[in-house]
């Protein structure tokens, strides 16, 4: 019985290992070789791809919709329509509330993402005619109109045929993976965000406390680089204040040789002691990372293909490169069994990496952003800009707000990839370059096209300097971008 015990415990043991990378060494010193049997092995081919030669996986960027879009009324539009339906899977990140304010029980919460993004019902089933088959609800906007406009915009998806992941009733239902059958296999999705209002975060129930419906939420704390003698100066403020309003040591926080401490949290701001100062770090939560990579592993066991996906604007969306806790929590996710890692929310290119055969898309900026379309808008917005809503239309606001955050052409200019795969492994990666309408009227702007000739090359140039120091090379033919995958590629960075 006790031995029985034992090989139980050593089997889940070898099954977490392989998920989650971790070398298994035999006696020797060798790499252990699994038998076809083994624990070992059931476990790496329940977490490999199963899907036929020449599979293609379509992903794009942030789909923020005000309006119904009529696609067969556009010539350059359906062209985009039929690149994407081309595919035996199409994804995209649903950014924003969809429902009809006319039944509409809920309200603008005070707590929101930026703007409170809202689309016409009508955007839902224009996204499914667009080809669309996942798509991720886990965002900075997912409650902008509060859980009845989360549950209200999840049931479209429903009734489109839309799966989707990243919100539910309780943090377990908002991590579960969601699945898409088709033909060539069956898809799963985990979506999540580290990007997110406080108040959005699902919670599961204990005992009798009620579970709270939101976002898979990744909580990630953010540390700021200060030398030692900058540390001293920040000391020096903190023992300034009242003894009953300073902040206590840091949990486990180790000291430098000076006396003071390593890390220091103060007004609000986390600063850690590093040889120069300038740039940040960010660690992710334990139980979070934890409960994702478990959830990525469970949807690969039950799925032929997955795809995992983040919704990050980390460290801010001025910035061409992702946060430090991005590449390790894709390659993390890769290990426990994710196909594709799909990141968004930046609203502009970032680099491409190809990770032991998968690809890591760190952002791919914006598909449909309509975000200076939105009616009706919250008086708060006319509070937070200073304008006065008895003089200026939304329209104007909606100009005002794009001026200040949205006005140069790199939030409207992006890239539709197609990656098709071959062996089970990622054998090549298209891009094709679109562009949004930077300089269109008001009512037109935000809709993809494939981008002109020059804007095509200049989109392709960004992200082959991008993601040069990831190891990824990208040609540029006729207008597209291609990334050529061989077998062993391994993804090992030339930073």
């Amino acid at each position: 019985m006790a031995l029985a015990i034992r090989l139980r415990f050593l089997a889940a043991f070898l099954a977490i290992a392989v998920a989650l990378g971790l070398p298994l060494a035999a006696h020797d010193g060798a790499q252990q070789q699994a038998s076809p049997g083994s624990a070992q092995a059931v476990a790496a081919r329940n977490l490999t791809a199963h899907v036929p030669d020449g599979f293609t996986l379509a992903t794009v960027g942030d789909c923020i919709v005000a309006r119904p879009v009529h696609v067969a009324n556009d010539a350059p539009l359906a062209s985009l329509g039929r690149l994407l339906r081309g595919n035996d899977v199409v994804f995209g990140n649903f950014e924003g509330s969809a429902f009809d304010l006319r039944t509409f029980h809920g309200s603008p919460q005070a707590e929101f993402g930026g703007q409170w993004l809202l689309g016409s019902p009508d955007v839902v089933s224009s996204l499914k005619a667009f080809g669309f088959q996942l798509m991720s609800r886990a965002n900075n906007h997912t409650t902008d109109w509060g859980v009845d406009g989360m549950r209200a915009t999840d049931h479209l998806l429903d009734e489109a045929g839309i799966v989707h992941a990243g919100t539910g009733a309780s943090l377990s239902a908002a991590r579960a993976p969601r699945y898409l059958d088709t033909p060539n296999g069956r898809i799963a999705l985990v979506a999540m965000a580290s990007s997110f209002t406080p108040l959005s975060r699902a919670m599961d129930a204990l005992g009798e406390a009620p579970a709270r419906p939101g976002v898979d939420a990744l909580r990630t704390r953010r540390a700021f680089y200060v030398t030692s003698e900058m540390m001293k100066t920040l000391v020096a403020l903190r023992d300034a204040q009242p003894a009953a309003s300073r902040p206590g040591p840091e949990p486990g926080a180790a000291a430098t040789p000076a006396g003071a401490p390593q890390t220091l949290t103060l007004f609000g701001v986390t600063y850690t002691v590093a040889p120069k100062a300038g740039g940040d770090t960010y660690t992710m939560n334990e139980a979070d990372e934890a409960g994702i990579l478990k959830s990525i592993r469970e949807g690969k066991e039950n799925a032929d293909f997955l795809v995992a996906t983040i919704h990050a604007h980390e460290p801010g969306n001025w910035s061409d490169t992702p946060p430090d806790f991005l590449p390790k929590l894709a390659h993390d996710a890769i290990a426990a069994g994710a196909d594709a890692f799909v990141t968004h929310g930046p609203h502009r290119l970032r680099a491409i990496e190809i990770y032991k055969g998968k690809p890591i898309f760190y952002s791919l900026g914006n598909f449909f952003f309509e975000a200076d379309q939105q009616e009706p808008v919250a008086e708060d917005m006319y509070d937070s800009l200073k304008l006065d809503p008895r003089t200026t239309t939304d329209v104007e606001l909606n100009e005002h707000f794009r001026d200040r955050s949205f006005k140069d052409a790199i939030w409207y200019q992006s890239v539709i990839a197609v990656s098709e795969f071959s062996g089970n492994r990622l054998a090549r990666l298209k891009l094709y370059p679109i562009e949004l309408g930077v300089d269109a009227r008001d009512a037109d702007r935000g809709i993809p096209h494939p981008a002109s000739a020059a804007a095509a090359t200049a989109i392709l140039q960004r992200l082959q300097q991008l993601s040069e120091p990831y190891g990824t090379h990208i040609t540029i033919d006729h207008g597209v971008g291609v990334i050529d995958v061989p077998p062993a590629s391994t993804g090992a960075r030339r930073r």
